[in-house]
């Protein structure tokens, strides 16, 4: 399953989300439907950027991410709500965007636009963790050295020529691809509307370079 069904296809993530802001089920996940793609987009996007790949491995190295899939309960904590915020600024780049793109999603569904500015950073949370969760299953961290060894791996194959982080921002176009490895995994996995976006290309090339 790709990110947008993987996380709509969670009862207990869209009823913990309908639960923390009053909603019921049917809006949160309807809610959620409309904004999880620009969550996804945002990070293909961040992906083509200088140093967007290994920014991301990073934080899905680093962070502990999957407590909030494993534990929806959590996600209307004060720390969590202030970890997806900041998730969400690396995400949609500003304040500006995400009113958009909750603003779109009031607009589609009829849920209230303050709801949906609240549900963002939750959803923020539940992407990185969703995106954990399947990196870890995929065994990618792994094959690029996991744990303590990614930045060695990572600064190796970023080296010279411009680096890694510049080739992919080159990278333009290209076709719907058979997922074939774990980068293909996880490309196939932020491809939530399966368009064949650059998304694919950006991580196999990655690939040759680990």
């Amino acid at each position: 399953m790709n990110l947008l069904d993987t996380i709509l296809k969670n009862p207990s993530l869209v009823g913990q989300v309908a639960k923390q802001l009053n909603l019921d089920a049917g809006d949160a996940q309807s809610a959620m439907k409309h904004m999880l793609p620009a969550l996804s987009k945002g990070i293909t996007n961040n992906l083509g950027k200088q140093g967007g790949l290994e920014g991301l491995l990073g934080a899905l190295s680093k962070g502990s991410h999957q407590k909030y899939v494993e534990n929806p309960n959590i996600l209307g904590q004060a720390d969590s709500i202030a970890d997806g915020n900041a998730i969400l600024g690396h995400i949609l780049g500003s304040k500006d965007v995400s009113r958009n793109v909750a603003g779109h999603a009031s607009q589609a569904t009829g849920v209230d636009f303050g709801i949906l500015k609240k549900m963002l950073p939750m959803l923020a949370t539940v992407v990185m963790g969703s995106l954990s969760k399947q990196t870890a299953q995929a065994g990618i961290l792994e094959q690029l050295g996991g744990g303590g060894g990614l930045a060695g791996a990572l600064g190796g194959a970023l080296g010279g020529g411009g680096g890694l982080g510049g080739l992919v921002g080159n990278i333009l176009g290209g076709g719907q691809k058979k997922a074939t490895g774990p980068m293909d995994v996880l490309g196939s996995f932020l491809d939530s509307d399966k368009d064949g976006s650059a998304l694919d290309d950006i991580l196999g090339m990655a690939k040759k370079f680990f």
